[in-house]
């Protein structure tokens, strides 16, 4: 969940700003047909008032007789608009100058119309003639894109407005997420007493219930883990170490014969007692690290490793919990004598251990594979990690560090960084 908020954050804003483009594309198709339908209406009844006006105008004086029109312009104007008086036979008595010469409409036509010629008009009548007041079609074309471009700006000014106070709202309310998220970053249910903060939004607390419970259930499982398997190595580390005596003896007594099969037999018991004396190690020490200066060369020196000759100059000490050392190192040393080692070379590079043995090795095919499973944890997939190098992971990972395999011409190499710094020397 921690590592995916910022793609539910992308997501998320992602969809604000396409529900927030519709909306702007919606309202905008929404206020032009509103506009479109008022302003034409409005111009409709423009043309209307307009008519009865001049109608009171030209009712006041003599009307214009058949025979002669009369054409009325208006100093300085440049309106759209345009009128005629026409009579009953269709003749114009008198039109603005703008105004064509033929009249708009053939037959009396008395409202809203509109002409073939690019005109939309009213008709009233005035007497027995008929009183048009028309305006352009290319005018209203006008007014309306004017209309809507002002409609489209506004509606697209709006839009960006909601786009921008939803993204800010949207950031607000994902901060709470964001701080329960951290907190289970930094959660350690196998810490004693380590529990998440309250949230503060009830939304979250499933969640934070849910996380918690869990917590607390694998904590008591990785106890029990741990408990079972201290309690069964430790119950079988003293019949081992009875098995082994009682082999040696045995060894000492039997015929030449049988002395090849009893060695086998007795360098199995004590691989096992070693595979177990790191299970006690590593169970018992837990996940608290006591970081102390540990000379790697001695330990192992330490270790009961027959047959195989450690090489390891002085100065080899690193800053680690040794008990979870020594149990990674069992095992490595262990793997080593599996695969027909007799020398191991030791090095120690700040506080990285390197281990360097002349056994069979592995070919570089499945070195790769063994490293990816390493940094991916897969202990248990395709590739077969062994005790030794899954003990050894998580041994460095407690430390802070990782196992990393080295390439090698002869052999097996295997670097143990323990993170952390050095120990240092007085």
């Amino acid at each position: 969940m921690t590592g995916s908020l910022p793609s539910i954050r992308g997501r998320l804003s992602r969809l604000v700003a396409v529900l927030a483009l519709l909306w702007a594309v919606l309202a905008t198709a929404l206020v032009w047909w509103a506009v479109r339908s008022e302003v034409l209406e409005l111009l409709d009844e423009t043309l209307q008032d307009s008519a009865d006006v001049l109608a009171e105008v030209l009712a006041a004086g003599p009307l214009p007789a058949s025979g002669a029109t009369r054409v009325v312009a208006a100093s300085g104007s440049t309106s759209h608009f345009a009128w005629q008086l026409v009579d009953s036979r269709g003749h114009v008595l008198a039109r603005s100058k703008l105004a064509p010469e033929q009249a708009f409409h053939g037959q009396v036509r008395h409202g809203i119309a509109s002409t073939g010629e690019g005109w939309h008009s009213y008709g009233r009548p005035l007497g027995e003639a008929t009183l048009y007041v028309a305006q352009t079609m290319a005018e209203r074309r006008e007014t309306m894109a004017a209309v809507g471009m002002a409609s489209a700006g506004a509606a697209l000014f709006v839009g960006l407005l909601c786009l921008w106070v939803l993204r800010a709202r949207l950031g607000r309310e994902l901060l709470p997420l964001q701080a329960f998220s951290s907190a289970v970053r930094q959660h350690d249910p196998m810490q004693p007493g380590s529990e998440l903060p309250p949230v503060t939004r009830a939304e979250l607390a499933p969640m934070h219930d849910a996380i918690s419970d869990l917590g607390r259930r694998l904590s008591r499982r990785l106890a029990n883990e741990r408990a079972f398997t201290a309690h069964a190595a430790h119950a079988l580390r003293t019949p081992l170490a009875g098995m082994d005596a009682q082999l040696a003896v045995a060894l000492r007594e039997a015929p030449p014969a049988l002395q090849p099969r009893l060695l086998r037999t007795r360098q199995a018991a004590g691989r096992l007692a070693r595979v177990v004396t790191a299970l006690l190690t590593l169970f018992r020490s837990g996940v608290d690290l006591q970081r102390e200066p540990v000379d790697v060369g001695a330990m192992l020196a330490r270790l009961p490793m027959e047959g195989l000759v450690i090489e390891a100059p002085a100065g080899t000490a690193v800053a680690a919990d040794a008990d979870l050392l020594a149990a990674a190192l069992i095992n490595l040393v262990d793997n080593a004598l599996r695969h027909g080692a007799r020398t191991l070379r030791v090095e120690v590079v700040g506080n990285v251990v390197r281990l360097l043995d002349d056994g069979s090795g592995a070919p570089p095919q499945r070195i790769a594979e063994l490293q990816q499973a390493l940094g991916s944890q897969q202990y248990e997939g395709p590739a077969g990690l062994g005790l030794g190098l899954m003990l050894a992971d998580i041994v460095a990972r407690a430390h802070g560090g990782g196992v990393r395999l080295l390439p090698a011409p002869v052999g097996f190499g295997v670097e143990l960084d323990l993170g952390g710094l050095p120990p240092t020397t007085s």
